[in-house]
């Protein structure tokens, strides 16, 4: 018996505009992460399709010669015609007079490579409703997508708990109701493809059951948030890292050395994006616990940020964050920036934290040197390489204990619970005396509280 073909993916061209103050090196890179992107939602890049322009065109967000040639990838007009249909606002209808030719009696062009056709057209900006509307139909692109509606996509395709499914859910119908209020709802709304439930449905929805949902939703996932807060308040007394950073950077990897777990690992845009928690492995004295983040990314939609703020909060009560960075990314730097720009947001900026540059085993020798010069507080490591996870391990032991006591205890012998307690944390020195056994122990002020408490 053959093997099974696999199904032919969809064929995507990206378009991206460089805005005055955007460097080269920023609109290759920002295009990069996109044609990531679309790899992670399935899509195979087949061009490009860039333009130098001062603004994004109300219109089109191209220039009528560059709406030509991305045309010529999907097989369209590069014009957009007349008489769409849908009712459109006295607005549009000046926009479209200004903006809009005659249809022109056309014979497309074969694609510039000379290969397959484009059928799905992603932008590298966010769309408002008329612009996807007329780009869709200058291109006659199966599918017209914005990098938003990229982004959910894949958190739609990779989330699997329930409070990470509701909670792209709320994003993905905050995502959709402007666009049904900006088209009256007369016009087919696609979902995007890879948004399974967001397709024909969403035409159905008016904004009282749009709005109506969303509050079902939030409902639902503020119970479940209720539940989350009650165990995170169980680990309230115990240390905890967070691991932070732009998506990809290492995190799932760096985690699964730190803690012996079995988390999934994967070279994909957002591979992480339920929280887990686990142990710092070997266990250390106090327990310490490590929690994998979702990864930042640039242009990350707002209504995502807000929706995974559950997600985030283990970030926001961490007592120590790791800044994980893929160090050998050309644009890490704007990518740190990201990082901190999200943690200021969510009010995180002032937790304590380390800064890791990752995958450090990918930099040139000359090109770490530069980096511990620019760098002096950072751990440059590899999360592949088990003595440099040691050092990251050291290191958050060690700032951990830099706010540690060193106290002397007795607890008498029939304080069982006490006891229990006290190795916990890390037992310095241990002898048995007449009235009880004589710790010196290094711990926090709370679990040294904690420990005098029992004994009153």
């Amino acid at each position: 018996m053959s093997a099974p073909t696999e199904a032919p993916r969809p064929k995507a061209v990206l378009v991206g505009v460089q805005l005055s103050g955007v460097t080269d090196a920023e609109q290759r890179s920002s295009l990069k992460e996109l044609k990531r992107l679309c790899e992670t939602l399935g899509f195979e890049v087949v061009g490009e399709v860039t333009q130098k322009r001062k603004g994004l065109g109300a219109a089109t967000l191209l220039g009528e010669g560059k709406l030509v040639e991305l045309a010529a990838w999907t097989g369209g007009t590069g014009v957009v015609p007349k008489g769409p249909p849908g009712k459109k606002t006295a607005t549009e209808e000046e926009d479209e007079e200004e903006d809009e030719t005659e249809p022109l009696d056309f014979e497309p062009p074969p694609a510039p490579t000379g290969g397959p056709r484009a059928t799905v057209v992603v932008i590298d900006h966010e769309l408002s409703p008329r612009q996807l509307r007329n780009i869709e139909r200058a291109t006659s692109a199966a599918e017209v997508l914005d990098r938003t509606g990229v982004i959910i996509a894949i958190f739609h395709l990779h989330a699997s708990s329930r409070p990470a499914r509701l909670q792209v859910e709320i994003a993905r119908l905050s995502y959709v109701a402007p666009r049904l209020r900006e088209t009256g709802g007369a016009e087919r709304q696609r979902g995007g493809i890879g948004l399974r439930g967001a397709g024909e449905s969403s035409v159905e929805l008016d904004r009282r059951k749009i709005r109506d949902r969303i509050s079902e939703l939030k409902a639902e996932l503020a119970a479940i948030e209720d539940e989350s807060k009650t165990r995170r308040a169980r680990r309230q007394e115990e240390l905890r890292v967070a691991l932070v950073g732009y998506t990809n950077a290492g995190k799932s990897s760096l985690m699964r050395a730190l803690t012996g777990s079995h988390g999934l690992v994967a070279d994909k845009l957002f591979a992480t994006l339920d929280t887990t928690v686990r142990a710092l492995w070997p266990e250390s004295r106090p327990r310490i616990l490590v929690s994998d983040t979702v990864g930042f990314i640039k242009k990350l939609p707002h209504a995502l940020v807000a929706s995974f703020r559950s997600t985030l909060d283990e970030a926001l009560e961490a007592s120590l964050l790791l800044h994980i960075v893929d160090a050998a990314d050309p644009v890490f730097r704007a990518q740190i920036q990201v990082t901190r720009e999200v943690l200021d947001e969510i009010g995180a900026g002032a937790v304590p934290w380390i800064l890791v540059l990752n995958k450090i085993d990918k930099v040139a020798q000359t090109e770490r040197e530069d980096l511990l010069k620019e760098f002096p507080a950072a751990l440059l490591v590899s999360a592949k390489h088990p003595p440099d996870v040691q050092r990251v391990r050291d290191a958050i032991i060690g700032a951990f204990e830099a706010d540690m006591t060193d106290v002397d205890l007795v607890i008498p012998y029939d304080a069982g619970s006490a006891i229990g307690e006290v190795h916990k944390v890390h037992v310095i020195s241990e002898s048995y005396e007449e009235d009880g056994v004589h710790y010196r122990v290094r711990a926090p002020e709370s679990a040294i509280e904690r420990i005098r408490a029992m004994l009153r």
